[in-house]
């Protein structure tokens, strides 16, 4: 199991991309709408890994603690 620092770190980066995904989304939404919802589709799954690597964070930093 990765430590909790390295947890951390991959839930900033899921942000971080889930960020540049939905900015990406604004720009594209009138000129190309495919792409805009497959877009989404990236966006939600890595939100739903997301949710996923915090609550193991917090179980972790709990069961650490």
């Amino acid at each position: 199991m990765p430590s909790l620092a390295q947890m951390t770190g991959s839930l900033h980066i899921h942000n971080f991309y889930i960020g540049k995904l939905k900015d990406k989304q604004e720009q594209l939404f009138e000129s190309d709408p495919e792409t805009t919802m497959l877009l989404d589709n990236v966006a939600a799954i890595l939100s739903e890994h997301a949710i996923a690597l915090a609550e193991d964070s917090a179980d972790k930093e709990f069961a650490e603690g």
